[in-house]
């Protein structure tokens, strides 16, 4: 890169870490269990409003794999979110009644949370509705990947977000508290996907799957983008850039091998799509906090008046990471 765009990364990234410390006032600690961090706890981060109905199993889920510790911001829930979460053990909670949006929608908040606690650890960055599918996931924890990247000297994890969706209309089968969202939202689709090169930030750009077709099939260029970074090696100097799209310094985005061969990535299942999806839709909408205007928002809710079925002869049903694999999702590039 060249001299003025690469001091204009540093100044923006200058910019993010400051705004994250002056946004740290919003946040009123709940629990506070992080004297409980053991140097080599890998760590995870996550803003939400009334997940209630996600918690136990993401809990779970997570706690199988390896994390340690929880941070959690919570932006004003009214269904015990914040309740549920101040009662476990291994997690530290805040709370914030100040706007989503005006908080650069959460990473302000996570952007501190990482810069006072995550130096030095692993930190994976996710929703309540992302759930970390990587190389050997079904024998290896996510320390097992943490230590080979440490030994590969690669700070940071690449993956793509994988909308997961089930057969048939998606009120039809209510999901329940602690159950497996993946036994409801069970099918994917296996292609249909754009890349390009962000060149400003070094990052890829990827678009499609089922919500660019059937949310967004007259203009694809505004589907949500599907392009995470979520696993990282943190440093008090680095800051998310947008949500977990991209991140500063620019080199940690290079999380693909632009010479040929395929360096070691993962997936972020996606279960958004359950009978819950329509009530937060209408919510969402209504608070219109999420980016750009809430557009995205805005297309769900004149898309879910018709109650789609997501479903198609394409749609793949999920097995494991080594199918993944195979159709190009994810690679465990040389980590054997």
């Amino acid at each position: 890169m060249k001299v003025i765009k690469r001091y204009g990364l540093r100044l923006r990234r200058k910019k993010y870490r400051l705004r994250a410390m002056r946004k740290r006032w919003q946040l009123l600690p709940v629990a506070d269990r992080t004297d409980l961090i053991r140097p080599r706890d890998v760590l995870c981060f996550v803003t939400l409003r009334n997940e209630r109905l996600r918690l136990k199993y993401f809990l779970e889920y997570y706690r199988d794999r390896g994390i340690s510790h929880f941070f959690f911001v919570d932006n004003d829930s009214t269904d015990g979110t914040r309740e549920f979460l101040a009662g476990q053990p291994d997690c530290s909670v805040w709370t914030t009644d100040a706007s989503y949006k005006r908080s650069r929608f959460g990473m302000d908040w996570l952007n501190w949370l990482l810069m006072k606690y995550a130096h030095g650890h692993w930190s994976l960055v996710v929703d309540p509705d992302e759930f970390l599918v990587y190389p050997f996931c079904d024998s290896r924890p996510i320390p097992a990947l943490t230590d080979w990247l440490d030994a590969s000297s690669i700070k940071s994890f690449g993956t793509m977000l994988l909308d997961m969706y089930p057969k048939g209309s998606i009120t039809a089968q209510p999901y329940h508290d602690g159950q497996n969202p993946f036994e409801i939202a069970c099918w994917f689709d296996a292609g249909n996907y754009q890349i390009k090169r962000n060149w400003q930030f070094g990052n890829l750009w990827i678009q499609g799957g089922p919500r660019a077709r059937l949310f967004f099939s007259e203009r694809p260029e505004r589907a949500p983008a599907l392009n995470k970074i979520p696993l990282v090696k943190w440093n008090r100097s680095y800051a998310f850039a947008s949500s977990t799209h991209m991140l500063l310094p620019r080199g940690l985005n290079h999380v693909y091998d632009e010479w040929g061969g395929e360096k070691t990535s993962g997936v972020l299942m996606h279960a958004k799509f359950l009978d819950t999806f329509t009530l937060k839709a209408e919510e969402e909408l209504e608070r219109r906090q999420h980016y750009a205007n809430s557009h995205e928002y805005k297309a769900y809710h004149a898309g879910l008046n018709e109650d789609p079925n997501f479903w198609c002869k394409w749609s793949e049903r999920y097995i494991n990471w080594r199918q993944l694999e195979i159709l190009g999702l994810m690679s465990k590039g040389n980590w054997a």
